[in-house]
This record gives C-alpha cells, structure tokens and sequence, in this order.
C-alpha cells in the first residue's frame, strides 16, 4: 500500500499568500490614485538623485567662489594696510 501524504498548507505559506496580495493591492491602488506617469520608478529615482548632486555640487562651487572672494578682499585689505604703515621714502 502506497501512503498518500495529505496536502499541508504551513503558517508561512498563508503569511506570505497574504503579503503577496497586499503588494498587489497596494501597488494597483496606487496606479489608480496617483497615474501611471507619477509612479516611482528606478529610473525616475536615479534621475532624482543625479539632479541632487547636481544641486549640491552647484552649491559647493557658489560656496568655494564666496569663499575665494572673501579671501582676495581680506588679502587685499592686509596689503593695504602694510603698505600705510609704512613710511613713504
């Protein structure tokens, strides 16, 4: 005689059914609120962060160009007033 082993079906298999469903739900609900050209995508992730660092190395160079200008005025001024203290020959 052949034993036949019944069919179980584990907590986990059920969670992860669940978890699966949800996602999908989730994910079609999303769709219909906010329209397939505003979802999240990868590609509109990486173009996101690539227009960040853009920004931010603006930023960066505005900041090195204020600094540089801040420098040659304090070095300009430290130059001038070398030269009036000292006398004229």
């Amino acid at each position: 005689m052949s034993a036949i082993e019944p069919n179980h079906i584990g907590l986990t298999t059920i969670s992860r059914t669940v978890a699966s469903l949800a996602v999908g739900v989730v994910h079609t609900v999303e769709r219909a609120v906010i329209g397939d050209g505003r979802m999240r995508t990868a590609r509109g992730n990486a173009w996101e962060a690539v227009c960040a660092d853009r920004a931010r190395a603006a930023q960066r160079r505005e900041l090195d160009r204020l600094v540089a200008e801040l420098s040659a005025a304090r070095a300009a001024r430290e130059r001038r007033d070398a030269r009036a203290g000292q006398p004229v020959s």
